[in-house]
């Protein structure tokens, strides 16, 4: 299991519960690097390398990627799922958050789970950088390892979709 924020005392609870191992890798807090380009030594995807180190062999069933496609630009998000591709198999699962409407406000919420069917939401302690989301159509086309199985409306012009793995051309 892949989440992609902070290490929530609820979500490890709550995955505790089961036979798994957790990986979590906070990349919200290297935002300033993702965004704005400020390691010009490197590029993306040994920026994401280095800052994911995924053991080799790893293999993920559920990613938890929350809001942070909100914040990546496209070679940003081409250069963490280029990261992660290898890390993926044919029923692998994903979630993430998307907007209806692009003029929709950054949520200023962190993420985690606390049931099956209740996800936990705390204030972020300030905004986060790089914020300039994408609608369910553009996040399909920028995907190119998941698809969108289904997506549900939120208040505030959110959406949330579940996703699966998409390895054959």
């Amino acid at each position: 299991m892949l989440n992609i924020g902070p290490a929530l005392p609820e979500t490890v609870e709550f995955f505790s519960r089961y036979r798994c191992k957790l990986h979590f890798i906070d990349l919200f807090g290297d935002l300033p690097k993702l965004v704005a380009g400020e390691d010009a030594t490197r590029s993306l995807p040994q920026l994401f390398l280095e800052l994911m180190h995924i053991p080799p062999g790893t293999r993920f069933d559920i990613c938890l990627f929350w809001d942070l496609f909100n914040f990546l630009d496209r070679d940003a998000i081409t250069a963490l799922l280029g990261t992660l591709r290898p890390h993926l198999h044919d029923d692998s699962l994903g979630h993430g958050f998307a907007v209806h409407n692009l003029k929709t406000a950054q949520s200023g919420k962190v993420y985690g789970i606390r049931e099956l069917d209740q996800i936990t939401l705390r204030p972020r302690p300030a905004a986060l950088p790089g914020y300039s989301p994408y609608n369910q159509g553009q996040l399909e086309k920028l995907l190119d390892c998941f698809r969108v199985n289904r997506s549900v409306l939120l208040a505030e012009s959110r959406l949330e979709l579940l996703l699966s793995a998409k390895l054959q051309a």
